[in-house]
């Protein structure tokens, strides 16, 4: 597997590097030390897996990752960072990052670079428990979501999604196809730009 780090300290870049490289299982490609260059070395080099931290000088892992994303939709991004911080979490679900691990948590990181790898979101044991605090339904303020030309069929599906049904349960419970299911669901996140169904349950859950 192919990766990129970012950080900002040029030791635990380094360190990662070669921990991560003894596996025989990673091949670093480049090591940057901020978000202006993760953003020229994604250009350069497309990564399999870009591995990055989030405060950074002159541009931050986030607003990096902003950037990526816009240009290249389909692009890995895992966010490996000693801060436990509910507003960057919410910030790299909305952003479509695949995965936000902390540093301490060090003997997760290269299952997490496999899982990020297949398209999978990971995400740390410390950040799960914290879900639901910062993901509650009770603290969401009422969008209006007919403005953005969601119908009320649509809003149920949307409903369903964040509190965690697949297509075919959602099919199920509203007598749908699973097929009619995934219309619906690509026509909500081309209304609401969104890409994926990890945003659109965040969206859901913190607007």
């Amino acid at each position: 597997m192919n990766i990129i780090i970012v950080d900002d300290d040029p030791f635990v870049s380094l360190s990662l590097k070669t921990i991560l490289e003894a596996s025989g299982e990673i091949k670093v490609l480049e090591i940057g030390n901020n978000g202006t260059e993760a953003v020229a070395l994604y250009e350069t080099r497309r990564p399999e897996v870009l591995l990055m931290d989030i405060r950074m000088d002159e541009m931050t892992g986030l607003e990096a990752a902003e950037v990526i994303l816009k240009k290249h939709s389909d692009a890995k991004i895992l966010f490996l960072t000693t801060f436990l911080d509910d507003e960057y979490i919410v910030k790299s679900l909305m952003l479509g990052a695949k995965g936000y691990i902390l540093k301490q948590d060090f003997e997760s990181l290269l299952p997490s670079l496999k899982a990020v790898a297949k398209g999978q979101n990971v995400f740390g044991n410390e950040i799960i428990t914290r879900l639901p605090d910062f993901l509650a339904p009770a603290s969401r303020s009422q969008y209006d979501y007919s403005a953005r030309g969601i119908t009320g069929k649509e809003l149920e599906i949307i409903e369903l999604v964040a509190g965690g049904l697949s297509n075919r349960e959602i099919a199920g419970q509203l007598y749908l196809s699973e097929g009619t299911v995934r219309n619906y669901l690509s026509s909500i996140l081309e209304k609401l730009e969104l890409r994926d169904r990890t945003q659109l349950a965040v969206f859901y859950l913190t607007t």
